[in-house]
């Protein structure tokens, strides 16, 4: 498989590809490709419908450029821990921040939830997100309050008194029965709409259908949550080169859930 940055050619088959409506893993696919960077690069440059080649290869250009001459500046002021790899790390959250637009964040909010992410501590202040992202404060501020609103993110105070916005383990398991439950208000309204349009009729017969899925959709994430809700607080094992019984025969690492059977256990 190809490595290295996308080429013009491939960023105008890429355009020819999205102009005949095929999916990003069919785009990957024909350039031989992963599936990422076709979305990576759609999703930065526009998106599907604003997409164009020219533009998005001058504006990488640009990119490329600017990290070259920040580069010098920000390697030595913010170095990686555990010797990671700055370039690697900044490519990296270039790409999760992708995916998680994908998934219908801003770009913003996408930002800042994966700086909090990929920082050990799992918190920062408002400051510190404004100083890793180069943005302003206000920008950060509506990155927030929109975070916390969907029980992405919450706030702390600190021995100095300052907020500090945290991503932990549990946010996430709170995350999954919010959108769970905020499908109790749809089915409830078309249960009225039942009511109201006689038990009997065609719409009130696809109004209960529509309740019904939702509502056991809504118990089933309810559910599963709760059985895997202790994998969130679990230290997942360093992968080795040979299976273990916690990984199948391609090396992939499975999570297993008490109370599952192996054939029910979900991969990670």
């Amino acid at each position: 498989m190809p490595g290295g940055r996308l080429t013009q050619q491939e960023r105008q088959q890429i355009a020819l590809g999205l102009v005949d409506d095929l999916p990003y893993a069919e785009i990957a696919r024909r350039l031989d490709r992963p599936t990422s960077t076709v979305t990576r690069e759609v999703m930065r440059n526009g998106g599907p419908l604003a997409y164009r080649a020219d533009l998005a290869h001058r504006a990488t250009e640009r990119r490329a450029h600017r990290r070259r001459s920040a580069s010098s500046r920000t390697t030595e002021s913010v170095p990686q821990p555990h010797g990671r790899d700055a370039e690697a790390v900044a490519e990296y959250e270039e790409t999760f921040t992708t995916v998680l637009m994908a998934s219908g964040l801003s770009k913003m909010a996408a930002r800042v939830l994966t700086c909090l992410f990929t920082t050990d501590s799992g918190s920062l202040t408002a400051s510190e997100l404004a100083g890793r992202l180069q943005v302003s404060p206000a920008s950060i501020s509506k990155a927030i309050t929109f975070l916390e609103g969907q029980s992405l993110v919450r706030r702390e105070r600190d021995e100095r008194r300052r907020d500090r916005y945290v991503v932990d383990d549990e946010l996430f398991y709170q995350a999954t029965i919010a959108s769970a439950r905020a499908n109790d208000q749809l089915v409830e309204t078309a249960r009225q709409g039942v009511a109201l349009l006689g038990p009997h009729t065609p719409a009130a017969a696809r109004l209960e259908n529509i309740a019904r899925f939702l509502d056991f959709i809504s118990e089933s994430i309810v559910r599963a949550a709760e059985q895997a809700r202790e994998v969130l607080h679990s230290r997942p094992e360093a992968v080795t080169a040979q299976p273990s019984p916690d990984q199948d025969q391609s090396g992939v690492a499975v999570t297993r859930v008490p109370g599952q059977s192996g054939q029910a256990a979900s991969r990670s």
